[in-house]
């Protein structure tokens, strides 16, 4: 394994996992600085998510929008973090980790997940995930639950890979977008279903 990845405890086989290795540099300076780069990035619409898991005081959790899903065979599914984050060596001690998808309702939570120094989880109803034990929180669309399997070193973040054990959807509830700097929400309603859980 190449110095940009990090193999995690109960990590897949080589034959289950894909090969991870550090994100290279741009050969050429970047024509745009850091704001332009950001104003571009803004442009592209996304969900808001809360990572949480376990500390040794208690529960831990940040806001993220850098989510994704990379495999269906088997599922696996990513987020980053940046590397001064005071909630990676939690992730890193615990690994089981629960990504919850927020809610059109939940623009204040997002932000105070996204805070530094302050109680982020004062008024915050959560329950323990009965796939890992990591904390799934009250009326998000849904959340995914599993445990950290690699660590890809990505500039000044690090990708951490996720195999999945558990899922939860409630269709009934609208997401939480974000777009050009600003909280958005689905101009119509989304279709009614039932929650569901494996």
């Amino acid at each position: 394994m190449s110095a940009g990845a990090l193999a995690f405890a109960g990590a897949p086989t080589a034959a289950s996992a894909p090969a991870a290795s550090a994100a290279q540099p741009a050969a050429q300076p970047a024509a745009f600085d850091q704001r332009e780069f950001r104003d571009a990035m803004g442009g592209f619409a996304s969900g808001i998510t809360i990572i949480t898991t376990h500390g040794p005081d208690g529960p831990v959790g940040f806001t993220c929008q850098s989510f994704t899903s990379i495999s269906v065979d088997p599922p696996l599914i990513s987020f980053s973090i940046s590397r001064t984050s005071k909630s990676l060596a939690a992730l890193r001690a615990h690994g089981r980790v629960v990504v919850n998808f927020l809610s059109a309702p939940q623009q204040a939570l997002s932000g105070q997940f996204a805070r530094s120094g302050t109680d982020k989880w004062a008024g915050v109803t959560w329950s323990p995930s009965e796939v890992n034990g990591a904390p799934t929180l009250d009326d998000v669309t849904g959340w995914v639950a599993g445990e950290i399997v690699q660590e890809i070193e990505a500039g000044d973040h690090l990708i951490l890979l996720v195999a999945v054990a558990g899922i939860s959807t409630d269709r009934r509830r609208p997401p939480l977008l974000f777009f050009r700097g600003a909280y958005r929400e689905l101009a119509s309603p989304p279709d009614e279903g039932v929650v569901g859980v494996r």
